[in-house]
């Protein structure tokens, strides 16, 4: 960590030379942030501090590690307008596994806090929280009201993630863990391939779109975080995705005890839908989709979490959530 600091340095002070002259590098130092890359606030002295998001060093920069990606997604929804994502401020290519690229965007004042895993001491209020959530649904909406063709050549060679497609990728995932992580993960997968509902026009889906990738204050998102499996796709991905992290939910890592304070998963649709002016069939189906895709993401968790030894309380909390979601799921499509 420190080696890499210690490179990153200089090559933040020349991206800061490039964009904003006038200020000056007092220290670079780790933030909290997501698995997929290293995450690091920049100090500043003549302006706000900035956040940079690294490649891991030593891996290709590809998939959910390509970060000039997210950058350039986050760039083009800027100068779209409407959508609450940090400015990009610069952006630098790598050179060689060893010298990962990297791009650096403004602070956003706010809190990351996904309430229904977070323990009643630590989270906001019930009030707090569920202002937050109704404001995600805003959020969201606003977000797929972009169409794909007016961001350019940024989305220009994405293609457009089927329904299929996004079955297709957990089923891979549930075939690279153990096999007493696979419970019976093929037969829901042929019953959800045998119930695909009509497609919706695609939108951009951020991929992982929950309050915990979110920034908050007070009762309100300020910027939406950790874009790293954008895609094009079907809209409804994304909102059953936000609604699986509500109290009615019951995901299988969430906090025991008193409820969040979460709207229902109905309410979050309402409010969604109120916002885009329209109407979604077929909701039931993505929400079995998402459970599919949640006992898929638990399977991978649990497999790494294995690795360090004992499991820590939400992990040992999620044991039982991969047989009981895929039960879920056979039985609302059998």
């Amino acid at each position: 960590m420190t080696d890499l600091l210690d490179e990153m340095s200089p090559r933040v002070v020349d991206g800061l030379a490039r964009t904003r002259p006038e200020c000056r590098l007092v220290g670079l130092e780790p933030l909290t942030g997501g698995s997929s890359s290293l995450t690091y606030v920049a100090r500043l002295d003549g302006s706000d501090d900035l956040v940079v998001k690294v490649a891991p060093p030593g891996i290709e920069p590809v998939r959910n590690r390509d970060v000039l990606r997210q950058a350039r997604l986050m760039s083009a929804l800027n100068r779209h307008g409407g959508v609450r994502v940090p400015r990009v401020v610069f952006a630098t290519p790598g050179a060689g596994l060893d010298v990962p690229p990297f791009f650096a965007m403004e602070m956003v004042a706010g809190v990351c806090e996904e309430p229904v895993l977070t323990r009643a001491e630590d989270r906001a209020a019930p009030t707090e929280v569920a202002a937050r959530a109704y404001d995600a649904a805003t959020v969201m909406a606003e977000l797929h009201a972009v169409r794909p063709a007016e961001l350019g050549a940024v989305v220009a060679d994405e293609p457009v993630v089927g329904l299929a497609d996004e079955i297709a990728r957990w089923t891979r995932a549930f075939e690279t863990v153990p096999g007493d992580l696979q419970y019976d993960y093929r037969t829901c997968a042929d019953l959800l391939l045998a119930s695909v509902p009509a497609p919706l026009d695609p939108v951009v889906n951020h991929g992982d779109y929950r309050l915990g990738n979110t920034l908050c204050a007070g009762g309100s998102v300020t910027a939406i975080i950790d874009w790293e499996i954008w895609s094009v796709g079907d809209p409804r991905v994304d909102l059953t995705w936000l609604t699986f992290f509500t109290d009615d939910a019951e995901h299988p890592a969430a906090e025991p005890g008193t409820p969040a304070g979460t709207p229902t998963k109905a309410e979050l649709i309402e409010a969604y839908q109120n916002a885009a002016q329209t109407r979604l069939p077929d909701m039931d189906w993505f929400d079995t989709l998402t459970r599919y895709k949640e006992a898929a993401a638990t399977a991978l968790l649990l497999k790494r979490a294995r690795r360090g030894g004992d499991l820590p309380p939400p992990m040992r909390r999620m044991i039982d959530g991969v047989p009981t979601l895929l039960e879920e799921v056979r039985a609302a499509l059998s």
